[in-house]
């Protein structure tokens, strides 16, 4: 036993970063995330990723905060080696006025004891506000360019400026302009325009606000958005039921992109499950109808492709399921 301990100990030592100063904060990639300057009212969210890049199965025993604002949870807590998950920490700014450090503690059980210390951080200020309090795109398309736009006001200073405004994420294309300026308080409109290219998935990521105020130097907008694909099918499961498998069924599904496109090829089929669709002409709705023929009983169950012409993410899966009887 203690020898299989000795070889454990050294196996995750290895296998954590060279940085790392234990084998458990080699299991995230970052340690401390810094909010920067926020205004009281919206709650702050910052997901920690946890890799498990042992060789062994990991499990997180409990988290907990040395702060009321700030609740961290982890999402999943036990993790197979390659799997991940995420500490999601919450920052509730109005419990706070001023700087604010929080500590989280995530300890692990398994493979051995450890505890790892994170640290999230603000500046939380009276005199500037967004609204809303974030850039939320929701559910956009690949290939389109959604803009969303956030107001900044700041209050109590008529000279106070936005110098320049840049993303965490190349995707990103943030400009500001001025919309007001009172004695009181100064106005401006940030607006964020997404590339077409961005890549399919739900994204986090910072715009950041360089300021001429000395005390507020930078100001952080978070920023949320999740990307489909440019291919929808509908059903993506089509459900036979039962079939005689001597006879013929069939059943249709539509397949919708953001732009008119063909389709070239649907993968997948053979004698029992056919694919009639329209080659010819470039549609933004295409109608496919499937024709099941089993033959034989049994249970049926086929991932079938579609494969269209448009230039990236041109393809997308649908499933056919039945039950063939005599």
């Amino acid at each position: 036993m203690f020898r299989y301990s000795l070889v454990l100990v050294a196996g995750l030592t290895v296998a954590g970063s060279a940085g790392a100063a234990t084998w458990a904060d080699g299991l995230f990639d970052e340690l401390r995330k810094d909010f920067g300057s926020v205004p009281r009212g919206p709650t702050l969210k910052h997901h920690f990723r946890v890799h498990n890049n042992t060789r062994f199965p990991v499990s997180i025993s409990s988290v907990r905060v040395s702060c009321g604002c700030v609740t961290a949870t982890a999402l999943k807590t036990s993790l197979n080696p390659g799997e991940e998950t995420a500490v999601e920490a919450l920052m509730d700014s109005t419990r706070f006025t001023g700087p604010k450090t929080v500590t989280i503690y995530v300890q692990f059980d398994r493979p051995a004891f450890e505890e790892v210390r994170l640290w999230v951080q603000a500046n939380g200020r009276n005199d500037f506000a967004l609204t809303p309090d974030t850039l939320a795109f929701g559910q956009v398309k690949r290939g389109t360019t959604p803009v969303s736009t956030v107001r900044v006001t700041f209050y109590g200073n008529s000279d106070a400026q936005i110098l320049e405004a840049k993303g965490e994420s190349n995707y990103i294309q943030p400009t500001f302009k001025e919309v007001s300026r009172q004695p009181h308080e100064v106005v401006y409109d940030v607006s964020v325009k997404l590339r077409a290219d961005t890549p399919v998935g739900k994204w986090y990521t910072d715009v950041w606000m360089k300021t001429n105020i000395v005390t507020m130097a930078q100001v952080r907008v978070p920023l949320t958005v999740e990307v489909e694909s440019p291919l929808k099918v509908s059903p993506a499961v089509v459900t036979l039921g039962a079939v005689k498998a001597d006879l013929e069924s069939e059943r249709r599904i539509i397949v919708s992109g953001v732009k008119p496109f063909k389709i070239t090829q649907v993968k997948g089929t053979d004698v029992s499950v056919d694919v009639k669709y329209n080659a010819e002409n470039a549609r933004e709705v295409h109608v496919l109808t499937i024709r099941l023929k089993p033959g034989k009983a049994g249970a049926v169950d086929k991932l079938l492709r579609v494969v269209t012409d448009l230039p990236r993410d041109n393809e997308i899966d649908f499933r056919v399921q039945g039950l063939a009887v005599n």
